[in-house]
């Protein structure tokens, strides 16, 4: 990084390249979902982990941020076990 480079997000500083980044970027936003799915359980950490199909160590981690940790697919397969529905939204990047 070179002095007063600007990046678009904190995930296009961290990242090598703009896919790396654009990852990062989708599973800390399901990583977000799942924590508010968790909050509006009202239940313990162990007891969540139950409901969503994993051990308490790793929704520990989840809710800590762990996000290199958890793939994509994980990530989907906790939240429709949730009953939630992850819908993908396609935007344009700046040329």
């Amino acid at each position: 990084m070179t002095d007063g480079q600007r990046f678009n997000s904190v995930w296009d500083a961290l990242e090598d390249t703009p896919e790396k980044a654009e990852n990062l970027k989708v599973r800390a936003e399901l990583i977000n979902a799942v924590r508010e799915v968790v909050n509006e359980m009202g239940l313990s950490q162990g007891e969540a982990a139950k409901r969503l199909g994993i051990t308490q160590p790793r929704l520990s981690d989840l809710l800590r941020g762990r996000i290199d940790r958890f793939s994509l697919d994980a990530l989907v397969n906790i939240l429709a076990r949730a009953g939630k529905h992850v819908e993908i939204r396609l935007k344009s990047t700046a040329a």
